[in-house]
């Protein structure tokens, strides 16, 4: 049975929050403006992954209609930007370091998918660009449609990329490929993204949905424990030096040894 969260649903206009036993779907909910994001979204997406229930083993990220999300809503970068919404222009007028500090709290919105204990799935449609892209590559893995356009715009706009993902994008396709999608602003497509280990997987888009229910399905047949062990030890794993890494693997393994044994004595 779905059930709607009704916090995550009550924190934002353009965000649905469901419930369907283990797995948490949230979708992006602005569709006639291809889910472009704003500043009070990000607060509202860092909530529901900061409140997830633990019961929680999956999490489906995904956006209503023709596109996931074509990123930062351009008005925002307007003066005055959006009524409700922070200036982010005067923001910017305040100095460097108030600026910079303004975003801390929007990156939570993508940084904090990373710390749940869940397993975090993209299912992406369409555009995927600047702020949509850096949303999908906030999750651990990630299902496009064949004619999905993946992109990072921001330097076009004398920017950046400031959302958390420069990180997972040098991670997944290597620094000298980021630093060429990211400067050129280039529209990276299906079989690329499959190529370059953008994307986990690529189908027609007919078959986004039951694709990523696939997925879903497959690592809800995996040992709940595990998995939980598994999503941080690898995320580590990167940056950590090999002892670390070494360490944490027997500490993971140990915790799950001892479960089994306990399992077993009952």
């Amino acid at each position: 049975m779905t059930d709607t969260h009704p916090d995550a649903v009550s924190s934002h206009p353009h965000l649905r929050v469901e419930r369907d036993g283990s797995v948490l779907t949230v979708s992006l909910a602005n569709p006639e403006r291809r889910n472009a994001q704003t500043p009070s979204l990000w607060l509202a997406l860092a909530q529901v992954a900061r409140t997830l229930d633990p019961q929680v083993r999956v999490v489906v990220l995904r956006g209503d209609g023709q596109s996931f999300s074509a990123g930062l809503d351009r008005a925002m970068l307007a003066p005055g930007g959006i009524q409700g919404e922070p200036d982010l222009v005067g923001l910017a007028l305040d100095g460097a370091e108030a600026a910079a500090e303004a975003i801390t709290p929007f990156q939570q919105g993508f940084a904090a998918w990373a710390q749940a204990p869940a397993v975090v799935v993209a299912s992406v449609q369409g555009h995927a660009i600047g702020a949509g892209l850096q949303l999908a590559l906030a999750a651990d893995l990630r299902v496009v449609s064949d004619d999905v356009q993946l992109a990072m715009r921001e330097t076009s706009l004398g920017l950046v990329p400031d959302l958390g993902g420069t990180g997972p994008l040098v991670a997944l396709v290597g620094l000298a490929r980021a630093l060429e999608i990211c400067a050129t602003g280039r529209f990276v497509g299906a079989a690329e993204a499959v190529a370059t280990g953008l994307a986990n997987v690529a189908v027609p888009r007919d078959q986004l949905e039951g694709t990523t229910a696939d997925l879903v399905a497959a690592l809800l047949a995996a040992p709940e424990g595990a998995l939980r062990e598994l999503k941080p030890l690898l995320r580590g794993a990167a940056t950590a030096d090999r002892e670390t890494q070494l360490r944490r693997e027997r500490e993971a393994q140990g915790r799950l040894l001892h479960r089994l044994g306990s399992l077993v004595r009952r």
